[in-house]
C-alpha cells in the first residue's frame, strides 16, 4: 500500500509541473503590418519588406492606403519583398501612370492621333473642358488583376495567405471606407486613386479615391484585428520650412498634407515598430528613383533590426513562403460583356480580337485589353476571369463604362524646312452619324495652310467605310522635270523652278482587318493637282505660268503594316505600306493624258543592339506602268521630311524634290543611340536610283548612282521630336542643314 501511495503522489506532482511549465508559456503573439500611402516613396515598403523577409518573420495581417494598399496586398497575395522588387522594376512607369498604351494596341487611326497632337481636350458644346484626371487607371488594374490572379477567387480578403484590408474614401460622403471584401485588384486600384492623377474608381454606386486623404496610414483598425504587436511603415511627407515652399504647387501640397501629417502624430506612437525611411529628396512621382528608394527602406529597417529580432523570437517554426507563379497563357471559352449601349458586341470583340476558345498568351490577352481601351471611347474595362468546369478555361466576364465625351479640341505646333510653321487645330466628334463611326477635321495655319478630313465608320474585322479628303500646298526651288514635259526647251535653261504645289485629294473607301494586324484598303480618288511658278512669266499674260491644272480620277489599293514599337524612334518592328494606283481618266490641263498606273512599297525594319542603341532599315521603290508624258505624278526624292505628298520621297544630301523619275529605288539606314532618356543621336545613310525606265532597263537593280549621309540630334518633346540634322552627299559635295520641331502633320 506505501508503494502505490508512493506512486499516486509522484504521478499528481508531474501533473502540477506539467501545468505551472504550461502556464509560463506565453502564445505566439500575432504580427500586424501597415503601410502608409506616398506614391513612389511607397517602394521603400519593399526595402522593409525584403529585411523582413530575410529576418523569417510571419505576418499575420496587413493593412495599407494608397502605395501602401498596392504594394500591401501583392504581399498578402503571397509575393515576397525580392519578387516584388523584380516586378517593379520592370515596369515602365511612364506608361503605368498615364495609361500610355504600347503602339501596336491601337487602331491605325488612333497611332495618327497619338502621333499628331500634344494637347487633347474635351470639347462640349464649343466649351473646352479638362479631364476629370490625367489617368484612367486602366494599365494600374490590368497589371493588378493580373498579379493577383493566384488569389483569383477570393472575395474575402481576410482568406488571402495573408489577410489584409485597405482604405478608400467615397469622394461624395468624404467617408473612410475599410476595403476587405470583393475584388482584390478593384479594391487596391480605389485606394490608390490618386485625385487629378487618376480617375475615381465606382464600386457598389460608390465614387471611391484614394484612402490617403481620410487615413493614410490605418494603425487603429489593425489593431482592432486582435493584433498584438504592429509593425508600421511611413513614408508621408513632413512640413516643409519657409525657405522649401517657392512655389504654388509646393504650397497646396503643404496644405493637403496637413491633416495627414498632424494625424501622424498620434498614429505613430499607436506602432510597436516605427519605420519611417528617408525619403526626403523624392516625390510621389519619383518612379525612376525606384532602386534608391527602396535601398532606402531597407537601410531603415535595418536601423530597428534588435527589435524586428526580437520579434522572430517569438516564432520558431515560421518556414518560408513558396515563390508566387503568374499565369502566362489561357483558354477563354466565352465572353460576356455588360455596360455597351452605343457599340455592339461585335465592335468589342473586334478589338479584344478574341477568336473562338484558341489558347493564347496572357501577353496577347492583355494586348486584347488595352486595344479596346486605346480607342478612347471607354473610360474603364473592369473583368474578371472567371474558372469554369475544365480548369484550363475561363469565362470573361467584363463591364465597360463608356466615355460620355465625344467631341475633342487637339492642337499642334510643327516647323520643318518644307511647309514651314504651322499651327494644327483638330476638331473630332465621335458618334456623329454612327455609334462606332468617327469624324475629324485638322485645320493647318501657317506659311503653308492646308486642312486634312477624315470620316470613318470602325468595324474592326468586318468591312469599314472611310472617306479622306486634304488640301496640301508649299513653295519651293524643285527639278523643273516635276513640272515640263520632256523635250521642253526650257530644259536646257533651268536647273531649278520656284514652284507653287497644291494637292486637293478626295478618297471613299472600303478596309479589312485581317490577321490581326494588316489593313487593306481599296477606294476611288479623285485628285486635283496644280503647279504655278514665278520663276518663269507668261509674257501675253504678264502672270505667272501655270504647268499643271488638272482633275485624275484613280482606283487604288493599299495594304499596310506596322508593328513599329515608337513611329518616330523604333527599337523593334516591321513596317510595310504597298499603294497601287489606277489613273483612269483626267479632266483640265492634261488633255493628252492616256491611262496609267503607279505602283510603290515603302518597307522598315527595326531591330536593338542594347537598350541605347538601335538600328532602322528602310527601303523604298516604286515605278509607272503605261504612259509616261504626266511627269507631275511620278517620282521626286531630297530633302527630309514625313509628311510628303504622292510620290515624294526624302534623300540625305540633296534639295526637296532635287531628283526626278518614273520609277526610283532606294535603301537607307539609320543608327539611334539614346544617350539620355528620349535623347538620341542619330546617322545616317541613305543610298539610290532614280530615272526613266529603270526598270525596263535593269537599272532599277544595279549600283546606286546617288547616295547621302546624315548626323543629327533629337529629343523627344510632349510637342513631338526636336530634330538638328547635317546631311551631306559626296555625289555633289553639297550640304545642307534641316531642322524641324513637332509632330509631323
Amino acid at each position: 500500500m506505501k508503494t502505490k501511495h508512493f506512486i499516486l503522489i509522484l504521478f499528481f506532482l508531474s501533473l502540477l509541473q506539467l501545468k505551472a511549465q504550461n502556464d509560463t508559456i506565453k502564445p505566439v503573439p500575432k504580427i500586424g503590418l501597415v503601410l502608409s500611402g506616398g506614391g513612389a516613396k511607397g517602394f521603400a515598403h519593399i526595402g522593409v519588406l525584403k529585411v523582413i523577409d530575410s529576418l523569417g518573420i510571419k505576418v499575420d495581417y496587413v493593412a495599407g492606403t494608397s502605395m501602401g494598399a498596392i504594394i500591401g496586398s501583392l504581399y498578402a497575395s503571397g509575393y515576397s519583398g525580392k519578387q516584388l522588387e523584380a516586378i517593379f522594376k520592370t515596369q515602365d512607369f511612364d506608361e503605368l501612370i498615364n495609361d500610355g498604351f504600347p503602339r501596336a494596341s491601337k487602331s491605325f487611326y488612333e497611332r495618327e492621333n497619338s502621333e499628331k497632337y500634344a494637347v487633347t481636350l474635351p470639347f462640349d458644346r464649343f466649351k473646352i473642358s479638362l479631364p476629370s484626371a490625367l489617368s484612367r487607371g486602366q494599365n494600374v488594374y490590368n497589371l493588378l488583376y493580373h498579379l493577383m490572379l493566384p488569389v483569383n477567387d477570393v472575395r474575402d480578403f481576410s482568406q488571402l495567405p495573408i489577410p489584409f484590408f485597405c482604405v478608400a474614401t467615397d469622394i461624395e460622403t468624404g467617408e473612410s471606407l475599410i476595403m476587405n471584401k470583393g475584388k482584390l485588384a478593384e479594391a487596391v486600384t480605389a485606394s490608390g486613386a490618386l485625385p487629378s492623377l487618376f480617375q475615381p474608381v465606382m464600386i457598389d454606386e460608390r465614387i471611391l479615391i484614394d484612402g490617403g486623404v481620410t487615413n493614410n496610414f490605418p494603425v487603429e483598425e489593425l489593431r482592432a484585428k486582435g493584433m498584438n504587436i504592429i509593425i508600421g511603415v511611413d513614408v508621408q511627407d513632413a512640413l516643409k520650412d519657409r525657405e522649401s515652399l517657392k512655389s504654388a504647387p509646393d504650397i497646396l501640397l503643404q496644405i493637403g498634407n496637413f491633416r495627414t501629417i498632424n494625424a501622424m502624430k498620434s498614429k505613430a506612437e499607436l506602432t510597436d515598430i516605427y519605420i519611417k525611411p528617408d525619403i526626403t529628396n523624392f516625390s510621389v512621382i519619383s518612379f525612376d528613383e525606384g532602386d534608391d528608394i527602396i535601398a532606402n527602406g531597407e537601410a531603415a529597417a535595418r536601423t530597428k533590426l534588435s527589435e524586428l529580432k526580437d520579434v522572430k523570437k517569438h516564432q520558431p517554426d515560421y518556414t518560408e513562403r513558396l515563390p508566387v507563379k503568374v499565369l502566362d497563357s489561357l483558354k477563354i471559352k466565352n465572353v460576356s460583356i455588360e455596360g455597351n449601349e452605343r457599340y455592339t458586341r461585335s465592335y468589342l470583340l473586334g478589338k479584344l480580337k478574341l477568336k473562338g476558345a484558341d489558347k493564347i498568351s496572357y501577353a496577347d490577352f492583355r494586348q486584347g485589353i488595352n486595344n479596346l481601351i486605346a480607342t478612347n471611347n471607354f473610360d474603364t474595362f473592369r473583368y474578371q476571369l472567371a474558372a469554369t468546369e475544365n480548369e484550363s478555361e475561363y469565362r470573361l466576364l467584363g463591364k465597360i463604362t463608356e466615355s460620355e465625351t465625344s467631341t475633342f479640341l487637339r492642337l499642334g505646333l510643327h516647323y520643318d524646312e518644307l511647309y514651314k510653321s504651322a499651327i494644327l487645330v483638330n476638331i473630332t466628334q465621335k458618334k456623329l452619324l454612327f455609334s462606332n463611326d468617327i469624324a475629324s477635321l485638322d485645320v493647318i495655319l501657317g506659311d503653308n495652310s492646308r486642312y486634312n478630313f477624315n470620316y470613318f465608320i470602325d468595324k474592326g474585322f468586318y468591312i469599314s467605310i472611310g472617306v479622306k479628303s486634304r488640301y496640301s500646298q508649299f513653295n519651293k526651288n524643285v527639278n523643273p522635270i516635276l513640272a515640263l514635259e520632256e523635250g521642253s526647251p526650257l530644259l536646257e535653261d533651268l536647273n531649278k523652278i520656284d514652284a507653287k504645289i497644291s494637292d486637293f485629294t478626295n478618297q471613299v473607301y472600303l478596309q479589312t482587318i485581317f490577321r490581326k494586324d494588316f489593313a487593306l484598303r481599296i477606294g476611288a480618288e479623285h485628285k486635283h493637282l496644280k503647279i504655278t511658278s514665278e520663276t518663269i512669266i507668261d509674257d501675253e499674260r504678264e502672270d505667272k505660268i501655270i504647268f499643271e491644272n488638272t482633275d485624275y480620277f484613280s482606283l487604288f489599293g493599299n495594304l499596310k503594316f506596322d508593328d513599329y514599337d515608337n513611329s518616330y524612334f523604333p527599337k523593334s518592328g516591321f513596317y510595310f505600306n504597298g499603294n497601287f494606283h489606277l489613273y483612269l481618266k483626267a479632266s483640265g490641263f492634261n488633255t493628252d493624258f492616256e491611262e496609267f498606273s503607279i505602283a510603290k512599297a515603302d518597307m522598315g525594319y527595326a531591330f536593338s543592339f542594347s537598350d541605347k542603341l538601335a538600328l532602322k532599315t528602310e527601303a523604298n521603290g516604286g515605278f509607272k506602268i503605261g504612259d509616261k508624258s504626266t511627269n507631275a505624278l511620278g517620282f521626286a526624292i531630297g530633302g527630309y521630311g514625313a509628311n510628303f505628298i504622292n510620290s515624294f520621297y526624302s534623300f540625305y544630301g540633296y534639295d526637296y524634290l532635287a531628283l526626278t523619275g518614273d520609277s526610283f529605288v532606294k535603301a537607307t539606314f539609320t543608327l539611334d543611340y539614346e544617350i539620355f532618356k528620349k535623347h538620341h543621336i542619330l546617322l545616317a545613310a541613305n543610298y539610290g536610283n532614280i530615272g526613266d525606265g529603270l526598270f525596263e532597263s535593269g537599272q532599277f537593280f544595279s549600283s546606286p548612282n546617288y547616295n547621302g549621309y546624315a548626323v543629327g540630334y533629337s529629343l523627344e518633346t510632349f510637342l513631338g521630336p526636336l530634330e538638328g540634322k547635317y546631311t551631306y552627299s559626296p555625289d555633289t559635295g553639297n550640304s545642307y542643314w534641316v531642322f524641324n520641331l513637332g509632330f509631323w502633320f
